[in-house]
């Protein structure tokens, strides 16, 4: 006698309730999907079929895709806004709080790919319809308090060029590591800490005086 197979997991529809857990699994799911099928590809039907609910349910957490593009990269910059915010109020020279406030930001990259992926590596739609958002209500505000650790190190007389462009190439140089990595996965690179201490050793010896 044959047995017809079990329904696949993601397919079972979920009982109401824990709205916190709900929205943080929608989230997660959400975050997954929007980078393999990319945000024109990702439906809200995906997105609640991978979390067992009905489209319907799941409109009671979010009104639509943006919404959930939206919050998911609100939450990754908040993330990065609160590593950083660690180290400033770190009692350590300003350069030392730079190289640890770049070192946060790959450790995040590394440790939350897709995320990365969202708020730094979007096409013009997703942008719109996002992480641009996202990035002028929070990550400005994650550039700008990196900035002003540039700037102190520059009232110390450390700086070999400006204050901006010494902040954005250090940026550049840390987002060129994550990037390059996540995206290229088949390349023959060397270990994530090795290429990361090469690149800021290089970085901060170039940019800064002793």
């Amino acid at each position: 006698m044959s047995v017809a197979p079990a329904p696949a997991a993601r397919s079972i529809r979920k009982p109401k309730g824990g709205g916190h857990e709900r929205r943080a699994e929608i989230l997660s799911a959400a975050e997954r999907i929007f980078v393999e099928h990319g945000y024109e590809g990702a439906t809200i039907r995906k997105i609640a079929d991978e979390v067992g609910l009905s489209s319907t349910a799941l409109y009671m957490h979010f009104a639509d895709k943006a919404e959930i593009l939206h919050e998911i990269c609100r939450g990754a910059f908040e993330a990065l806004t609160a590593a950083n915010a660690a180290v400033i109020v770190e009692p350590a020279p300003p350069v030392e709080r730079l190289r640890r406030m770049i070192q946060a930001y790959v450790d995040f990259g590394f440790a939350n790919p897709n995320a990365y992926r969202l708020i730094y590596l979007t096409r013009p739609v997703e942008a719109r319809d996002g992480a641009e958002t996202a990035a002028q209500e929070v990550g400005i505000g994650l550039f700008r308090a990196f900035e002003d650790v540039v700037r102190e190190a520059e009232a110390a007389g450390q700086l070999k060029r400006g204050a901006r462009e010494t902040a954005q190439a250090l940026w550049a140089g840390g987002h060129g590591v994550v990037s390059l990595m996540i995206t290229k996965p088949y390349f023959d690179w060397t270990s994530r800490e090795t290429l990361t201490a090469t690149v800021l050793d290089g970085l901060f010896e170039g940019l800064f005086r002793p």
